[in-house]
């Protein structure tokens, strides 16, 4: 474990490398989740995926991330390694899709979220995935909308969206009715580059925790790493 130092003592730099699914996630993990773990001495590192030698972004099968998560695990044992990708079409060779066909949403991706991490099978691994894509986390506060774009009654439709679910996370993951398709249909000049994260700024993190369940879990387990050692 990385080490810093105050005055005479030596205090534990816990580190903290997430795997985005692309450049959004990326920004998110810097502008949004950063500030939150610095004040615990947890320290975030976003790595955005690479689907070949050139590109970045995205996941397109499941050995083309495997590779690059075990292989960070494993060059780096004194950091943690994490995920932060969408439910929202996965491929479907990733673990755990198959044998959870039939189950709820939120249950499905329970199920591969632990098969995958059986499947990395590394003691500094902590397999995490967005339920159903980033846009979901959006509906938290669609009031947040209004900074950014002026369509006709903006606000009421998408909380008339919100309304219709449990939380933002049982919104559907429908090639149609996804959170960014919904988004797309009401707010035509949407950029998850880049308004994604600005939004979630506007935001905050303690209301995305509040309205999502299965997120929080996560930044939960990344909190518990102050308490923990690799």
């Amino acid at each position: 474990m990385a080490e810093k130092y105050l005055g005479w003592e030596t205090v534990p730099m816990i580190r903290v490398l997430v795997f985005c699914e692309g450049q959004t996630e990326e920004t998110f993990v810097g502008d949004v989740l950063s500030e939150h773990f610095h004040r615990l001495d947890i320290w975030l590192t976003p790595i955005v995926l690479r689907t070949s030698k050139q590109g970045k972004g995205g996941v397109v099968s499941y050995h083309k991330i495997k590779w690059q998560i075990e292989t960070k695990c494993k060059e780096d044992r004194t950091a943690w390694v994490t995920t932060l990708l969408d439910f929202y079409a996965l491929p479907s060779d990733f673990p755990g899709m198959s044998s959870s066909i039939g189950a709820s949403s939120i249950e499905q991706a329970k199920a591969v979220e632990q098969a995958f991490q059986k499947d990395i099978a590394q003691p500094n691994f902590i397999a995490n995935l967005v339920i159903h894509e980033f846009e979901g986390l959006l509906f938290s506060d669609p009031n947040a909308f209004t900074n950014w774009f002026s369509s006709p009654d903006l606000t009421s439709k998408l909380l008339d969206i919100r309304n219709s679910f449990n939380s933002p996370e049982h919104i559907n993951d429908g090639q149609a009715t996804a959170p960014s398709k919904r988004i797309l249909k009401i707010c035509s000049n949407y950029e998850k580059v880049l308004h994604g994260s600005l939004i979630a700024l506007d935001i905050g993190l303690d209301t995305i925790r509040r309205e999502c369940m299965y997120f929080n879990d996560w930044v939960e387990r990344i909190e518990a790493l102050s308490k923990t050692s690799v």
